[in-house]
């Protein structure tokens, strides 16, 4: 794995996850289920309607973002565990900031654009500012950024977590929540019906899967953020601030999970709920890189199949007789499968084990 090239390691996570699914078909099997009809409800949940169609690229819309969010850390040789902290701040500071300004922007159209763009940068900004902590902590005081992500991810949940639930919850909400973002704040619905999906939204995700690779591939702050993840010294070397760059790393890494919050707030919820209530899109989002072996641009195709398989699992559930356990282990086995691999990789570049480097 540490001499596999980038097509290599693709080629492995494919075959991962096709052995990964064989063997849930087999666990499904020896379970005293039809593992032929389970495999048909998998396709049919996330590709056999409209409907399911465009609930797949929902979900394949939220992992790209936050795909591509680990993906710039860990190409960069830093372990960003918070994205799904990071995009719970964004979430919420999008929210706010929509509503407070609302009352300031006049209403139509115009001022919906108008509003939908301040609650993104809102979410990139705040997302940042939460990533470029642990990246301070890690370049200036050598803190494990492994650790202290995973420890904003639970300050950001509690925090934010209480105040949805009390100073932000409005009188008459029956459930936990901020109030309802103003009309005209929206994606257009421009192809799908669906009141929680946008084209607009899909096409926003791989906008930035575009700017990010060719960031990371074709400029300087590029290669200085791979130099200074693996290579201090030599970054240093090179007149690269290495502490510096690992800031703006983890920064830009936080910025577009702050994105993942303003569009799931605003393409999927049209309002902000309890962080416990939102999906694991930050840690599923490990996954979702590591298959695509942290290329911003194989994110895609990895989304695509975590949207899917996140899918078609309610439709399963309902349409066949497979326990929810069973379906939430197999996709389990998927993600042990897809992430080994790169983990024994990325141990072996830390450690310098692996053999002889050729």
């Amino acid at each position: 794995m540490l001499d596999a090239t980038l097509y290599e390691r693709i080629g492995i996570a494919i075959g991962s996850t096709g052995l990964a699914l064989l063997i849930g078909l087999v666990v499904v099997a020896a379970a005293g289920h039809n593992p032929l009809l389970f495999a048909q409800q998998l396709v049919v949940g996330s590709f056999g309607s409209t409907g399911a169609f465009t609930r797949t690229l929902r979900f394949t819309t939220l992992f790209i973002l936050a795909g591509v969010a680990v993906a710039i850390a860990f190409r960069a040789g830093v372990f960003n565990i918070g994205v799904q902290g990071q995009l719970i701040v964004g979430g919420i500071a999008c929210v706010l900031s929509i509503i407070w300004l609302a009352p300031f922007v006049p209403a139509g159209a115009v001022g919906g654009v108008g509003l939908t763009l301040v609650g993104l940068l809102a979410a990139v900004v705040a997302g940042g500012l939460y990533a470029a902590l642990p990246g301070v902590l890690k370049a200036y005081y050598g803190a494990n950024e492994i650790i202290t992500t995973i420890m904003l991810n639970f300050i950001a949940i509690g925090i934010v977590g209480w105040a949805v639930d009390g100073p932000l919850r409005p009188d008459d909400a029956r459930s936990v929540r901020t109030e309802y973002l103003p009309e005209g704040v929206a994606f257009p619905q421009l192809v799908f019906s669906d009141p929680n999906f946008s084209i607009v939204g899909l096409a926003l995700a791989l906008a930035v899967v575009g700017v990010v690779a060719v960031g990371m591939a074709r400029t300087s702050f590029g290669y200085d953020m791979v130099t200074s993840g693996y290579q201090t010294s030599a970054a240093r070397f090179a007149g690269v601030d290495p502490q510096r760059t690992i800031v703006a790393t983890m920064t830009l890494s936080g910025m577009v999970a702050g994105l993942v919050g303003a569009v799931f707030a605003i393409m999927v919820q049209g309002y902000f709920i309890d962080p416990s209530g939102i999906g694991t899109y930050g840690f599923d989002a490990i996954a979702v890189s590591l298959l695509a072996a942290n290329n911003p641009v194989g994110v895609v195709p990895a989304s695509l199949l975590f949207g899917a398989l996140e899918s078609s699992g309610s439709h399963v559930q309902i349409h066949s007789d497979v326990p929810v356990q069973l379906i939430d282990g197999i996709v389990g086995v998927v993600v042990l499968f897809v992430a080994a691999p790169e983990l024994f990789r990325m141990i072996a570049k830390r450690t310098g084990l692996g053999g002889d480097r050729r």
